[in-house]
């Protein structure tokens, strides 16, 4: 009787960037800044940035990125999903944002918002759609670096932590 092969599937798993991983990040995330879908990202602005990052690797590669940028005490951004194309439809946004939710969480911050063309994917993960006026100004301080500026078409949207 033969044994069967069982292939053996890899698990991605959710870590927190390293500074090494800053130079991919910045490659994933302007990729999809080339196609008008991000805000292109300075390998500097990740640098400094860097704890703000989660990742997902196979292997050394990093194949999907994001960050929680903590605002003030009741507000962070999920900014710059990246998940490469050939990675997509995996569920790995979706661990990625988790990651999120749940470190805003442990922080304590209440809500966590997110600008954004993919709505439909967010509000998989729980976030509602609200008007940008709802927003604290203070988040509008990089949009003047946005091509689009000042006519945005993301669509603003919330996650209440609770």
């Amino acid at each position: 009787m033969a044994a069967k092969a069982v292939k053996k599937e890899k698990t991605l798993v959710v870590e927190k960037a390293k500074i090494s991983d800053a130079p991919q990040i910045h490659k994933l995330a302007n990729h999809f800044a080339q196609k008008g879908v991000m805000l292109p990202r300075a390998l500097s602005e990740i640098y400094e940035n860097i704890r703000d990052f989660f990742v997902i690797r196979d292997g050394e590669k990093v194949i999907a990125a994001v960050a929680l940028h903590v605002y003030w005490s009741d507000l962070a951004e999920v900014r710059g999903l990246a998940v490469a194309e050939e990675k997509q439809n995996q569920r790995l946004g979706a661990k990625l944002i988790e990651a999120c939710i749940n470190a805003a969480r442990e922080l304590g911050i209440p809500q966590a918002f997110c600008l954004t063309y993919r709505a439909s994917f967010f509000e998989r993960q729980g976030f509602k759609r609200v008007d940008k006026a709802e927003l604290p100004r203070k988040i509008w301080s990089e949009c003047y670096r946005c091509p689009k500026f000042p006519d945005c078409d993301e669509v603003a949207m919330i996650y209440r932590v609770g």
